[in-house]
């Protein structure tokens, strides 16, 4: 019985790939979780130095916090908006591209599947959640 180096090369290939891929991944979330997590260390100890330092520390501690909370609700307001603006492009340049591609009728209603879910994001991020944030 003899092989074939051409599939025994492929074989791995793969293997290596799939190793590669899923041993950077798992760096890349312990890397993210420690710079989080040193963050948020330093973002307390600064916070308790100003609170330590009397009723002006104290002031300037909860403005800090208050501040760090605004800048969290806008980014996530951000992240939505891009997230309903890609969906919602991807759903409209979907359909016209089913309706020349696809041999059934209604396919390109598919398309409308991300533009909707997008159209939504963006009524969230727009109207309802900043309503919510004051």
């Amino acid at each position: 019985m003899s092989t074939n180096p051409t599939a025994l090369a492929a074989m791995l290939l793969g293997m290596v790939g799939t190793i590669a891929t899923f041993g950077f991944l798992g760096v890349a979330s312990w890397a993210t979780a420690r710079r989080r997590e040193r963050e948020a260390f330093y973002r307390s100890e600064v916070l308790k130095k100003l609170a330590d330092a009397g009723p002006s520390g104290s002031s300037a501690a909860l403005e800090m916090f208050r501040e760090q909370q605004r800048t969290a609700v806008r980014n996530r307001l951000e992240s939505q908006r891009l997230a309903g603006l890609i969906l919602t492009a991807v759903g409209v340049g979907l359909m016209p591209l089913l309706k020349g591609v696809a041999s059934h009728e209604s396919a390109w209603l598919s398309g409308l599947i991300p533009t909707l879910v997008g159209a939504v994001l963006l009524i969230y991020a727009y109207g309802v959640a900043p309503r919510q944030a004051q």
